[in-house]
């Protein structure tokens, strides 16, 4: 057995959409990034890079590689599930954001994961809380994202 754990933080910017486990959520402000920006999809990704100990997103998705830009972390996600030498037995994340509420979009962020690491729903755990006003994200500045995964190796 393997464990993972990943984290992310993006701000929060004018002028791009806020994607968050590959939904779009309404909002006047979004995360910055390369790709969509998706702090909970990028968290995933980390946690099963980790688990197998092979580096993180940037290494394999590189911020200077144009051909990631505004790419939809989903597909990144998929691409990660074709490197991990392992089989991902749950995934538990948590989001730390003070705007927007996440709870109602939790539901689908959890299918998308699901389905794009072919895992039952049963086995993805996603879960919201504030940071009580306090920090960067509790200014409503950025979300972060933490993330341990539980995967089992493949016999070599």
């Amino acid at each position: 057995m393997r464990i993972g754990f990943g984290y992310d933080l993006h701000r929060l910017v004018e002028n791009r959409k806020l994607i968050i486990g590959g939904v779009e959520i309404k909002s006047p402000l979004g995360l910055l990034g390369h790709s969509d920006g998706d702090v909970l999809i990028h968290t995933v990704i980390d946690s099963l890079l980790g688990a197998f100990a092979l580096n993180d997103i940037g290494t394999h998705f590189p911020d200077t590689d144009d051909s990631y830009k505004d790419i939809s972390s989903l597909h990144l996600l998929k691409e990660t599930m074709k490197i991990i030498p392992g089989k991902v037995i749950n995934i538990d994340a948590t989001i730390v954001a003070e705007y927007p509420k996440m709870a109602p979009y939790i539901s689908s962020m959890r299918k998308n994961i699901s389905e794009a690491t072919g895992m039952d729903v049963s086995s993805v755990s996603i879960k919201a809380k504030t940071n009580e006003g306090l920090g960067y994200v509790g200014r409503k500045e950025a979300i972060a994202c933490y993330c341990v995964s539980l995967c089992k190796e493949v016999s070599k």
